[in-house]
């Protein structure tokens, strides 16, 4: 029963391989060859139906090679075979994008001079926030040492509205202020780590590395936030 009801699939299969020949077929006729599973080589002048799941090769009549008709994929060997396309060409591109950015990066930084220069110009611009932020933090110590004097006379009393709501936004741009500067030291280790990777590459490809071999430089672990500064 089995056999019976292969019989109408083959069937079309050759019925479409003849089709889809017909034009490589003609002016002159095709020789088609193929070796099935079990080791015997079949010849016949159309599509061989015993070797529609193989490829067979397509002769011109001097023996020559014309073409070769791909085997016959049933619907799931056809869609393994366009994920397994899809996947190679995603392959191919990643590969592309990598060789593009090592040709980039080498072309960016030349030498290690190069690329400290660009090291310290990134570390100078994280160095210099947080320098501010310290010096802020020094204008408000500053500007909360009068709000504490006047404080003092009303030990054991509650404080003036005005008066505690001047103490509560200083210690509130402390804090701010104290929370950047953690912000910024991350950001100091993030941009270290960032180039030390960098130039572990650039240094491979320096040394004749072929852009595109070396693994991915892939993501740095993201520096965790800072704990707010508890007053």
């Amino acid at each position: 029963m089995r056999v019976l009801s292969a019989l109408p699939v083959l069937a079309g299969l050759f019925l479409a391989s003849s089709s889809a020949l017909a034009q490589d077929a003609s002016p002159a006729k095709g020789i088609y060859t193929c070796t099935t599973a079990d080791g015997r080589k079949l010849t016949g002048d159309r599509p061989i139906p015993e070797c529609l799941a193989r490829e067979q090769r397509v002769l011109n009549p001097d023996g020559s090679q014309r073409t070769t008709l791909p085997p016959f994929l049933s619907p799931e060997d056809k869609a393994a075979k366009d994920a397994a396309d899809r996947r190679a060409a995603a392959d191919r591109i990643a590969q592309q994008d990598a060789i593009r950015r090592d040709r980039t990066l080498m072309l960016r930084y030349p030498n290690e001079a190069s690329h400290q220069r660009a090291r310290n110009a990134a570390l100078d611009d994280a160095t210099k926030a947080m320098r501010s932020s310290e010096r802020r933090i020094k204008d408000l110590t500053v500007e909360r040492k009068p709000l504490l004097d006047e404080a003092e006379f009303y030990k054991g009393k509650p404080l003036p509205g005005k008066l505690k709501q001047a103490l509560d936004a200083n210690d509130a741009s402390i804090e701010a202020q104290e929370v950047l500067i953690e912000n910024q030291k991350a950001e100091l280790v993030r941009i270290n780590k960032s180039f030390d990777a960098e130039l572990a590459r650039l240094k491979k490809l320096w040394a004749g590395a072929t852009p595109g071999s070396l693994p991915p430089l892939g993501e740095l672990p993201q520096t965790a936030p800072p704990p707010t500064p508890k007053r």
